[in-house]
């Protein structure tokens, strides 16, 4: 039996894995080409219910997700995060499908790539690390939530054969790995029970039913559009979009492998990365995508991989799979590859935020944040109306609380001649009409000290009531001496006092 240190010289032992080091080792080696096998073969029922989303050739979606993998194996920040045509992104692209047809999908991916190249190279993936704890708890969770039930209509309402070997899913993949570990437990359970499908000559739902599964590969996308004002203005808010909504669900879904792994990734990397295999999928392929948590959860969680050889072994083997052995692929029963979604969902949901006892310690609003993260995302479908959301309420709540926690507490002089006012708290827009309630203009002597030293001055709306309280005491013919400001509050509120 494994212990504790032992478990954790392992883990720690994986953190530090290499490309190098694995390519030296077969069962390092082993072990990352067999997670690839897996997570190629979970992306394609999603890849495929996707292209339906967008209105796509299931195979333009599935080239695209090998180009796609492929690409960000290599210039990706963060490696074993698997990248692949996603629904976050398809969603998006849908409407202006439906709207304009299916020829504006190459410009407006394009566009959308050049976009997320110019936000990596800017720099700006930092702004991810204002995303709130809540919130990517609430992103989590709504994943876990969405990808389980895009899997119960495979199952719920099925023959019994489905629910058999939905029933024998379950137990391979979660009973194996007891017995047998250096085969991922989830392979095992494709192979056996495809294999009982068709030598028992069952009639389930196959992977082939889902679309059509024709063996070769597309040439490359040609424009079917001229690049001018008007086709502009009918794919920049598209193209917007896919730039926005594949950045954030990729960034997100980086710093969750950063934790389970216990490794940094560089998320500017992740950001041009993204932006060069969009552009590269425009061309072959034609559908852009981002990120992909459960395929990556199968891949990181399921099949213990590491490093960037995974997604490589991934997206090759999908491409074996989409080009020469598309037949067999077609006679993979999809009840299965959702079973182990599910249990990817499962894994995905953090159980620990929500037992009662965290709830009861965390404050009410952190909670309020995750639910409404979850409630938007999966109400939408669209994670990043989840995480905006999530995050703009986060933002009202926290100006809420800080607005009032400015103190002045009033000293009126022994003679009675004079009165200071210490003030404590950050000044700023949420704050600073708060400070204005604070004074006591019609009693207070003629000589009135704000002392600044332990406050702060954040913007121009601070400066602003600063003013206000100076005029309003002008009223009472009483002088108004600000002090105790830093250098950088004093020559904010010196540049800015009386002129607004």
């Amino acid at each position: 039996m494994t212990t504790s240190s032992e478990a954790n010289a392992e883990k720690h032992a994986d953190s530090e894995l290499t490309v190098a080091r694995v390519l030296r080792s077969p069962k390092l080696f082993t072990r990352e080409c067999l997670a690839g096998v897996i997570t190629a073969l979970a992306l394609i029922p999603e890849v495929i219910s996707f292209s339906v989303i967008a209105g796509v050739d299931p195979k333009v979606s599935l080239i695209a997700s090998v180009v796609l993998a492929l690409t960000l194996s290599l210039l990706g920040g963060r490696p074993a995060m698997v990248t692949a045509a996603a629904g976050s992104v398809a969603l998006v692209i849908g409407p202006m499908v439906r709207a304009h047809g299916v020829e504006y999908i190459m410009p407006a991916v394009l566009m959308g790539g050049v976009i997320q190249i110019l936000f990596g190279l800017a720099g700006l993936a930092r702004m991810m690390r204002y995303i709130p704890r809540s919130v990517m708890l609430g992103f989590v969770n709504a994943l876990g939530v969405l990808i389980f039930f895009a899997q119960v209509p495979h199952v719920w309402g099925q023959s019994l054969p489905v629910w058999l070997l939905f029933a024998l899913t379950l137990i391979i993949v979660l009973l194996l790995p007891r017995v047998l570990k250096s085969v991922p437990s989830p392979l095992v359970a494709i192979v056996v029970i495809t294999a009982i499908a068709v030598y028992c000559g069952l009639h389930v739902p196959n992977v082939g039913d889902e679309g059509p599964m024709q063996a070769g590969l597309p040439g490359l996308n040609q424009l079917a559009v001229p690049l001018d004002l008007a086709t502009l203005q009918i794919v920049w808010p598209t193209a917007l979009s896919i730039a926005l909504v594949g950045i954030m669900e990729s960034l997100l879904t980086a710093k969750l492998v950063d934790d389970l792994t216990d490794t940094p990734s560089s998320k500017r990397r992740e950001c041009w990365g993204l932006g060069i295999g969009n552009i590269l999928a425009g061309f072959y392929g034609g559908i852009a995508g981002c990120a992909m948590i459960g395929q990556t959860i199968v891949n990181v969680e399921l099949g213990k991989a590491r490093t960037r050889i995974s997604t490589v072994a991934a997206a090759l083997v999908l491409l074996l799979l989409v080009t020469g052995l598309s037949a067999l692929m077609a006679q993979i029963p999809m009840v299965v590859l959702a079973g182990i979604m599910m249990i990817v969902a499962l894994k995905t949901i953090n159980w620990h935020s929500l037992q009662p006892a965290t709830l009861k310690r965390i404050p009410l609003s952190e909670t309020a944040i995750m639910v409404l993260t979850v409630v938007m995302t999966v109400w939408t479908g669209n994670l990043a109306i989840g995480v905006v959301g999530g995050v703009v309420f986060a933002i009202l709540l926290f100006a809420r609380r800080v607005a009032h926690v400015i103190h002045a507490e009033r000293q009126l002089s022994a003679d009675g001649e004079s009165v200071r006012y210490v003030v404590r708290g950050p000044l700023f827009f949420g704050s600073s009409n708060d400070l204005f309630e604070h004074f006591d203009y019609a009693h207070d002597p003629q000589d009135v000290i704000i002392d600044l030293t332990h406050a702060q001055i954040w913007d121009a709306s601070s400066v602003a009531a600063l003013d206000a309280i100076e005029n309003r005491y002008q009223r009472y013919d009483a002088r108004v001496t600000i002090v105790g400001l830093d250098t950088r509050s004093s020559d904010f509120h010196r540049r800015l006092s009386g002129t607004l």
